[in-house]
Protein backbone atom coordinates (compact mmCIF):
# COMPACT_ATOMS: atom_id res chain seq x y z
CA UNK A 1 0.00 0.00 0.00
CA UNK A 2 1.29 2.93 -1.03
CA UNK A 3 1.58 5.94 1.56
CA UNK A 4 -0.30 9.18 1.17
CA UNK A 5 1.92 12.33 0.86
CA UNK A 6 1.01 14.92 3.29
CA UNK A 7 0.92 18.87 2.69
CA UNK A 8 3.21 19.40 5.19
CA UNK A 9 6.10 16.95 4.16
CA UNK A 10 6.12 18.90 0.83
CA UNK A 11 6.24 22.27 2.50
CA UNK A 12 9.49 20.87 4.53
CA UNK A 13 11.24 19.61 1.85
CA UNK A 14 10.60 23.18 -0.10
CA UNK A 15 12.02 24.86 2.89
CA UNK A 16 15.39 23.78 1.73
CA UNK A 17 15.04 25.68 -2.16
CA UNK A 18 16.92 28.76 -1.93
CA UNK A 19 16.52 31.32 -4.19
CA UNK A 20 19.70 33.12 -4.19
CA UNK A 21 19.18 36.68 -5.15
CA UNK A 22 17.16 37.22 -1.92
CA UNK A 23 18.78 34.64 0.03
CA UNK A 24 16.16 33.24 1.36
CA UNK A 25 14.30 29.56 1.29
CA UNK A 26 11.35 29.93 -1.68
CA UNK A 27 8.41 29.05 1.13
CA UNK A 28 9.46 31.63 3.79
CA UNK A 29 9.70 34.21 0.81
CA UNK A 30 5.99 33.32 0.20
CA UNK A 31 7.05 32.31 -4.01
CA UNK A 32 4.50 29.31 -3.16
CA UNK A 33 1.49 30.00 -4.82
CA UNK A 34 -0.40 26.36 -4.95
CA UNK A 35 0.70 22.86 -3.98
CA UNK A 36 -1.94 20.17 -4.94
CA UNK A 37 -1.41 16.49 -4.13
CA UNK A 38 -3.06 13.73 -5.44
CA UNK A 39 -1.63 10.11 -5.09
CA UNK A 40 2.36 10.47 -6.19
CA UNK A 41 1.69 13.49 -8.30
CA UNK A 42 2.96 16.51 -7.08
CA UNK A 43 2.24 20.20 -8.76
CA UNK A 44 3.54 23.27 -7.33
CA UNK A 45 2.69 26.44 -8.56
CA UNK A 46 5.54 28.87 -7.65
CA UNK A 47 5.91 32.74 -8.67
CA UNK A 48 9.33 34.67 -9.61
CA UNK A 49 9.64 37.81 -10.00
CA UNK A 50 10.04 37.71 -13.83
CA UNK A 51 10.07 34.58 -15.98
CA UNK A 52 13.06 34.99 -17.85
CA UNK A 53 15.10 35.26 -14.91
CA UNK A 54 18.36 32.34 -15.12
CA UNK A 55 17.24 31.59 -11.47
CA UNK A 56 14.09 30.04 -13.11
CA UNK A 57 15.41 26.91 -14.44
CA UNK A 58 17.85 26.76 -11.52
CA UNK A 59 14.79 27.28 -8.96
CA UNK A 60 13.13 24.25 -10.82
CA UNK A 61 15.81 21.79 -10.90
CA UNK A 62 16.54 21.98 -6.95
CA UNK A 63 12.79 21.85 -5.96
CA UNK A 64 12.68 18.35 -8.08
CA UNK A 65 15.68 17.26 -6.96
CA UNK A 66 15.01 17.73 -3.31
CA UNK A 67 11.37 16.36 -3.67
CA UNK A 68 12.55 12.89 -4.69
CA UNK A 69 15.35 12.88 -2.35
CA UNK A 70 13.07 13.55 0.50
CA UNK A 71 10.03 11.59 -0.64
CA UNK A 72 11.02 9.10 -2.99
CA UNK A 73 12.30 8.44 -7.28
CA UNK A 74 8.95 7.34 -7.97
CA UNK A 75 7.28 11.04 -6.85
CA UNK A 76 6.03 12.67 -9.96
CA UNK A 77 6.69 16.54 -9.61
CA UNK A 78 5.02 19.14 -12.10
CA UNK A 79 6.80 22.54 -11.40
CA UNK A 80 4.82 25.96 -13.14
CA UNK A 81 6.83 28.98 -12.54
CA UNK A 82 4.51 32.00 -12.76
CA UNK A 83 5.51 35.77 -12.57
CA UNK A 84 4.82 38.41 -10.32
CA UNK A 85 2.84 40.33 -12.31
CA UNK A 86 0.50 37.66 -13.82
CA UNK A 87 -0.52 36.66 -9.82
CA UNK A 88 -0.89 40.70 -9.55
CA UNK A 89 1.95 40.70 -6.71
CA UNK A 90 5.42 42.48 -6.64
CA UNK A 91 6.42 46.08 -6.03
CA UNK A 92 4.62 47.54 -8.80
CA UNK A 93 1.17 45.08 -8.79
CA UNK A 94 -0.76 48.57 -7.87
CA UNK A 95 0.34 50.38 -10.62
CA UNK A 96 -1.99 49.71 -13.68
CA UNK A 97 -0.70 51.86 -16.00
CA UNK A 98 3.25 52.79 -16.61
CA UNK A 99 3.64 55.61 -19.23
CA UNK A 100 7.15 56.85 -20.19
CA UNK A 101 7.53 60.39 -21.71
CA UNK A 102 10.56 60.37 -23.99
CA UNK A 103 12.62 62.69 -25.89
CA UNK A 104 15.41 62.41 -28.44
CA UNK A 105 17.41 65.14 -27.30
CA UNK A 106 17.60 67.34 -24.20
CA UNK A 107 15.90 71.03 -23.89
CA UNK A 108 12.56 69.88 -25.88
CA UNK A 109 10.35 70.41 -22.37
CA UNK A 110 9.77 67.01 -22.00
CA UNK A 111 10.06 67.45 -17.67
CA UNK A 112 7.42 70.35 -18.46
CA UNK A 113 5.18 67.94 -20.73
CA UNK A 114 5.54 65.14 -18.48
CA UNK A 115 4.57 67.04 -15.15
CA UNK A 116 1.68 68.77 -16.67
CA UNK A 117 0.50 65.67 -18.27
CA UNK A 118 0.33 63.88 -14.48
CA UNK A 119 -1.09 66.85 -13.46
CA UNK A 120 -3.89 66.48 -16.00
CA UNK A 121 -4.50 62.92 -15.27
CA UNK A 122 -5.01 63.58 -11.72
CA UNK A 123 -7.83 66.24 -13.02
CA UNK A 124 -9.27 63.70 -14.91
CA UNK A 125 -9.56 62.21 -11.89
CA UNK A 126 -7.02 59.17 -12.10
CA UNK A 127 -4.87 58.13 -9.32
CA UNK A 128 -0.95 59.32 -10.58
CA UNK A 129 2.27 58.99 -9.75
CA UNK A 130 5.58 60.19 -11.51
CA UNK A 131 9.02 59.26 -11.31
CA UNK A 132 11.39 61.49 -12.24
CA UNK A 133 14.53 59.02 -14.07
CA UNK A 134 16.37 61.85 -15.83
CA UNK A 135 19.64 61.69 -13.26
CA UNK A 136 21.16 64.16 -15.99
CA UNK A 137 18.56 67.03 -15.36
CA UNK A 138 16.05 66.42 -12.39
CA UNK A 139 13.59 68.88 -12.60
CA UNK A 140 10.47 67.13 -10.95
CA UNK A 141 10.95 68.07 -7.44
CA UNK A 142 11.22 71.57 -8.76
CA UNK A 143 7.83 71.46 -10.57
CA UNK A 144 6.34 69.48 -7.50
CA UNK A 145 7.97 72.06 -4.93
CA UNK A 146 9.32 69.65 -3.00
CA UNK A 147 13.34 69.81 -3.95
CA UNK A 148 14.28 69.82 0.04
CA UNK A 149 11.93 66.81 0.41
CA UNK A 150 13.42 63.38 0.99
CA UNK A 151 11.37 60.16 1.05
CA UNK A 152 9.86 58.01 3.67
CA UNK A 153 11.73 54.35 4.66
CA UNK A 154 9.83 51.87 6.22
CA UNK A 155 11.14 47.87 6.57
CA UNK A 156 9.19 45.36 4.74
CA UNK A 157 10.15 41.54 5.42
CA UNK A 158 13.80 43.03 6.67
CA UNK A 159 14.48 45.01 3.64
CA UNK A 160 14.07 49.10 3.37
CA UNK A 161 11.29 50.55 1.24
CA UNK A 162 10.84 53.79 0.15
CA UNK A 163 7.32 56.27 0.68
CA UNK A 164 7.29 58.47 -2.54
CA UNK A 165 6.56 62.26 -1.56
CA UNK A 166 2.84 63.78 -2.15
CA UNK A 167 2.24 67.19 -3.75
CA UNK A 168 -1.19 68.49 -5.32
CA UNK A 169 -2.33 64.79 -5.09
CA UNK A 170 0.29 63.11 -6.79
CA UNK A 171 3.09 60.54 -5.31
CA UNK A 172 6.72 61.86 -6.57
CA UNK A 173 10.34 60.22 -6.67
CA UNK A 174 13.03 61.47 -8.11
CA UNK A 175 16.71 60.35 -8.69
CA UNK A 176 17.43 63.67 -7.82
CA UNK A 177 16.65 63.32 -4.47
CA UNK A 178 19.85 61.26 -3.83
CA UNK A 179 22.19 63.98 -5.27
CA UNK A 180 22.82 67.40 -4.54
CA UNK A 181 22.08 70.42 -6.32
CA UNK A 182 25.98 71.90 -6.15
CA UNK A 183 27.48 67.80 -6.60
CA UNK A 184 28.80 67.04 -9.88
CA UNK A 185 27.47 63.57 -10.87
CA UNK A 186 30.29 61.21 -11.52
CA UNK A 187 27.93 57.96 -11.88
CA UNK A 188 28.68 54.97 -14.35
CA UNK A 189 25.25 53.38 -15.99
CA UNK A 190 25.34 50.65 -13.69
CA UNK A 191 25.02 53.07 -10.68
CA UNK A 192 22.43 54.90 -12.62
CA UNK A 193 20.43 51.77 -13.26
CA UNK A 194 20.44 50.33 -9.61
CA UNK A 195 19.23 53.87 -8.19
CA UNK A 196 16.38 53.39 -10.97
CA UNK A 197 15.36 50.05 -10.14
CA UNK A 198 15.47 51.14 -6.03
CA UNK A 199 13.02 53.99 -7.17
CA UNK A 200 10.87 51.04 -9.28
CA UNK A 201 11.16 47.98 -6.85
CA UNK A 202 11.76 49.10 -3.71
CA UNK A 203 9.04 51.74 -3.34
CA UNK A 204 5.50 52.02 -1.81
CA UNK A 205 3.52 52.90 -5.15
CA UNK A 206 0.80 51.73 -3.62
CA UNK A 207 -2.67 51.88 -5.94
CA UNK A 208 -1.78 53.83 -9.47
CA UNK A 209 -3.75 54.64 -12.02
CA UNK A 210 -0.77 55.98 -13.93
CA UNK A 211 3.04 55.85 -13.55
CA UNK A 212 4.29 58.43 -15.25
CA UNK A 213 8.46 58.51 -16.03
CA UNK A 214 10.28 61.41 -17.05
CA UNK A 215 12.85 59.84 -18.52
CA UNK A 216 16.47 60.97 -19.87
CA UNK A 217 16.57 62.20 -23.24
CA UNK A 218 18.41 59.15 -25.91
CA UNK A 219 18.71 55.77 -26.07
CA UNK A 220 20.72 54.95 -23.25
CA UNK A 221 20.95 52.03 -19.93
CA UNK A 222 17.69 53.56 -18.16
CA UNK A 223 15.65 53.24 -21.29
CA UNK A 224 16.68 49.77 -22.03
CA UNK A 225 16.28 48.75 -18.56
CA UNK A 226 12.96 49.89 -18.41
CA UNK A 227 11.93 48.59 -22.12
CA UNK A 228 13.07 44.91 -20.81
CA UNK A 229 12.38 44.44 -17.31
CA UNK A 230 9.07 46.79 -16.70
CA UNK A 231 5.52 46.62 -18.26
CA UNK A 232 5.36 50.00 -19.95
CA UNK A 233 1.86 50.58 -21.34
CA UNK A 234 3.37 52.75 -23.59
CA UNK A 235 5.78 56.07 -24.89
CA UNK A 236 4.94 59.62 -25.06
CA UNK A 237 7.76 61.10 -27.26
CA UNK A 238 8.12 65.28 -27.32
CA UNK A 239 9.52 66.79 -29.63
CA UNK A 240 9.67 70.68 -31.17
CA UNK A 241 9.15 71.39 -34.54
CA UNK A 242 12.47 71.50 -35.97
CA UNK A 243 13.98 69.27 -38.18
CA UNK A 244 16.59 68.16 -36.11
CA UNK A 245 14.55 67.56 -33.11
CA UNK A 246 12.50 65.20 -34.84
CA UNK A 247 15.49 63.25 -36.10
CA UNK A 248 16.62 62.55 -33.20
CA UNK A 249 12.96 61.61 -31.99
CA UNK A 250 12.77 59.26 -34.53
CA UNK A 251 15.80 56.87 -33.83
CA UNK A 252 14.79 57.79 -30.22
CA UNK A 253 11.35 56.35 -31.52
CA UNK A 254 12.70 53.42 -33.19
CA UNK A 255 14.39 52.00 -30.46
CA UNK A 256 10.97 50.97 -29.31
CA UNK A 257 10.12 49.07 -32.07
CA UNK A 258 13.06 46.96 -31.79
CA UNK A 259 12.24 43.01 -31.60
CA UNK A 260 13.21 42.54 -28.05
CA UNK A 261 11.67 46.16 -27.03
CA UNK A 262 8.39 46.23 -28.51
CA UNK A 263 6.38 49.26 -26.44
CA UNK A 264 3.43 50.96 -28.22
CA UNK A 265 4.31 54.46 -29.06
CA UNK A 266 1.59 56.34 -27.73
CA UNK A 267 2.03 59.44 -29.66
CA UNK A 268 4.08 62.83 -30.06
CA UNK A 269 3.61 65.67 -28.09
CA UNK A 270 4.74 69.22 -30.21
CA UNK A 271 6.49 71.20 -27.59
CA UNK A 272 7.03 75.13 -28.58
CA UNK A 273 4.77 74.46 -31.60
CA UNK A 274 3.76 78.34 -31.91
CA UNK A 275 3.78 81.33 -30.29
CA UNK A 276 0.43 83.76 -30.15
CA UNK A 277 1.09 87.12 -28.52
CA UNK A 278 -1.67 88.19 -25.37
CA UNK A 279 -2.71 90.81 -27.55
CA UNK A 280 -3.67 88.69 -30.53
CA UNK A 281 -4.57 85.30 -29.37
CA UNK A 282 -5.60 84.16 -32.83
CA UNK A 283 -2.27 85.09 -34.58
CA UNK A 284 0.15 81.77 -34.21
CA UNK A 285 3.58 82.05 -35.20
CA UNK A 286 5.67 79.15 -36.46
CA UNK A 287 9.05 80.41 -35.44
CA UNK A 288 10.89 77.12 -35.37
CA UNK A 289 9.07 75.99 -38.83
CA UNK A 290 5.61 73.74 -39.79
CA UNK A 291 5.28 70.32 -40.69
CA UNK A 292 8.25 68.26 -39.64
CA UNK A 293 6.29 66.98 -36.45
CA UNK A 294 3.33 65.90 -39.06
CA UNK A 295 5.75 64.11 -41.38
CA UNK A 296 7.21 62.03 -38.21
CA UNK A 297 3.42 61.26 -37.21
CA UNK A 298 3.07 59.73 -40.58
CA UNK A 299 6.09 57.85 -40.92
CA UNK A 300 5.94 56.40 -37.15
CA UNK A 301 2.10 55.88 -37.68
CA UNK A 302 0.91 57.21 -34.56
CA UNK A 303 -0.96 60.45 -33.61
CA UNK A 304 -0.16 64.02 -32.34
CA UNK A 305 -1.26 64.21 -29.08
CA UNK A 306 -1.51 68.09 -28.97
CA UNK A 307 0.70 70.79 -29.34
CA UNK A 308 1.46 73.08 -26.59
CA UNK A 309 2.46 76.26 -27.85
CA UNK A 310 5.32 78.92 -26.31
CA UNK A 311 3.53 81.23 -22.95
CA UNK A 312 6.48 82.30 -20.70
CA UNK A 313 3.71 81.59 -18.02
CA UNK A 314 4.76 77.32 -18.29
CA UNK A 315 8.18 78.23 -17.12
CA UNK A 316 7.72 80.29 -14.56
CA UNK A 317 5.02 78.28 -12.82
CA UNK A 318 7.56 75.22 -13.13
CA UNK A 319 10.25 77.02 -11.77
CA UNK A 320 7.85 78.17 -8.91
CA UNK A 321 6.67 74.72 -8.04
CA UNK A 322 3.35 74.79 -9.45
CA UNK A 323 2.71 72.98 -13.15
CA UNK A 324 0.97 75.67 -14.54
CA UNK A 325 -2.24 72.41 -15.21
CA UNK A 326 -2.96 73.02 -11.58
CA UNK A 327 -4.82 76.28 -12.85
CA UNK A 328 -8.45 76.80 -13.36
CA UNK A 329 -8.39 77.63 -17.26
CA UNK A 330 -6.66 78.60 -20.33
CA UNK A 331 -5.26 77.86 -23.32
CA UNK A 332 -2.26 76.08 -21.95
CA UNK A 333 -4.23 73.94 -19.67
CA UNK A 334 -6.55 73.26 -21.96
CA UNK A 335 -4.11 71.81 -24.34
CA UNK A 336 -2.53 69.69 -21.07
CA UNK A 337 -5.65 68.56 -20.32
CA UNK A 338 -6.46 67.09 -24.13
CA UNK A 339 -2.73 65.31 -24.43
CA UNK A 340 -4.08 63.71 -20.70
CA UNK A 341 -7.22 62.97 -22.74
CA UNK A 342 -5.44 61.66 -25.69
CA UNK A 343 -3.31 59.31 -23.84
CA UNK A 344 -6.09 57.49 -21.51
CA UNK A 345 -7.80 56.96 -25.24
CA UNK A 346 -4.75 55.56 -26.60
CA UNK A 347 -4.17 53.39 -23.23
CA UNK A 348 -8.02 52.05 -24.02
CA UNK A 349 -7.18 50.94 -27.48
CA UNK A 350 -3.97 49.19 -27.21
Amino acid sequence: MKRMIRRQEVVDALKQVIFFEKKDNIVDLNMIDDIDIKGNDIKITIVFPKLDDPAVGIVYNSVVKTIKQELGDDVKIDVKPVSEADKGRGPLAGVKHIIAVNAGKGGVGKSTVAANLAVSLKKLGYRVGILDADIMGPSVPIMFNVEDGQPGVYEKEGKPVMLPLENYGIKILSLGFFVKPDQALMWRGSMINNAFNQLMKDSDWGNLDFLVIDMPPGTGDIQLTLAQSYPVRGVVTVTTPQKVATADVRRAAMMYRQDKLTIPLLGIVENMAYFSPEDCPDHKYYIFGQGATEELAKELEIPILGRVPIVEKVVESGDNGKPISLEGEGVIVDVFMEIAQNVVKRVEEL
